[in-house]
């Protein structure tokens, strides 16, 4: 009993931490999710019901910043999961070099965002005076010019998915090259001994080994995918509606402090309903990966 109560004792620290900072925000955020028309200046409300989620999920800006949020989180998980497996599974088989290759890989996470987004923005970007990098490739090889950040939707798309996955590979990189330095050089030495060829070693041995790991990569990454905001402001500008690339995170933040800011009320039903998407997702992933322990 003694030990139980110092037990709680050292986790009282923590559990008022998160008691105040996440909790309560969170608890306050459904209550006012519910409160209509709701003044935050008066701290008054003119009636309480669904009339806030209606009006967000009837909202084309929260249809079209949901529509590009998914394309992103479809596009950009996978595809960025399946490149630092392969980088990874390459840097396994150079050791020697591996630690120099994994800082040059690393840097790209610890640089600044904004910074990355500028420095693409200004390779795509199509001015009056030049057509960018990226295009002068494109015209080299025969193709015309696009531009990226003010033209058609496939293309600020196009730019918005290659930047996620260019910033968010390193760190994958990295967990992944842990965990297949972390696999017992004895499964493979043991493989090779019965003649097992490379791929059936792969997803015999090595896939199943990194497994965890791998789902691990895939529900942060499509945790951090729904909470993208900052990348897009650096790429297409702080109007992300007039550009009509604003994600759930961008439309939120509208609700509380952009052009059309000041509603608390809808931007807690926006909130709650990221929160419930992320939620399901998370428990799919999670449920896939104990099935696949099973199996």
């Amino acid at each position: 009993m003694r030990n139980s109560f110092k037990g709680w004792l050292y986790l009282l620290p923590a559990i008022v931490f998160l008691g105040v900072f996440m909790v309560y925000p969170l608890i306050d955020v459904v209550v006012y999710s519910f409160e209509e028309n709701y003044n935050f200046a008066s701290q008054t409300y003119t009636g309480t019901g669904l009339f806030n989620y209606s009006y967000v999920l009837h909202d084309p800006y929260f249809a079209q910043a949901l529509k590009n949020t998914f394309i992103l989180v479809i596009i950009t998980v996978p595809l960025s999961t399946g490149l630092a497996l392969l980088v990874s599974l390459g840097l396994s088989k150079i050791p020697k070099l591996c630690g120099l290759f994994q800082t040059v890989y690393f840097l790209p996470y610890v640089t600044n965002t904004l910074a990355v987004g500028l420095v693409f923005m200004i390779l795509f970007k199509k001015t009056p005076y030049s057509d960018g990098m990226i295009n002068l490739l494109i015209k080299l090889f025969g193709g015309e010019a696009v531009d990226f950040i003010g033209g058609p939707y496939w293309a600020k798309m196009l730019v918005m998915c290659f930047y996620t996955v260019w910033i968010v590979l390193p760190f994958k990189i990295l967990i992944l090259t842990s965990a297949l330095a972390s696999v017992n050089e004895n499964y493979y030495k043991a493989a090779r001994v019965d003649g097992t060829r490379p791929t059936r070693i792969f997803f015999k041995i090595t896939l199943p080994m990194i497994a965890p790991m791998i789902f691990y990569l895939v529900i942060t990454g499509f945790i951090g995918a729904f909470k993208a905001y900052s990348d897009e402001v650096a790429l297409f500008g702080t109007d992300l509606n007039a550009a009509g690339m604003n994600t759930i995170v961008g439309y939120i933040y509208d609700m509380l402090y952009g052009n059309s800011g000041g509603y608390p009320s809808y931007a807690s039903a926006a909130a709650i309903i990221l929160f419930v998407i992320v939620f399901t997702i998370t428990c799919i992933n999670l449920s896939a990966s104990k099935r696949s322990r099973l199996f």
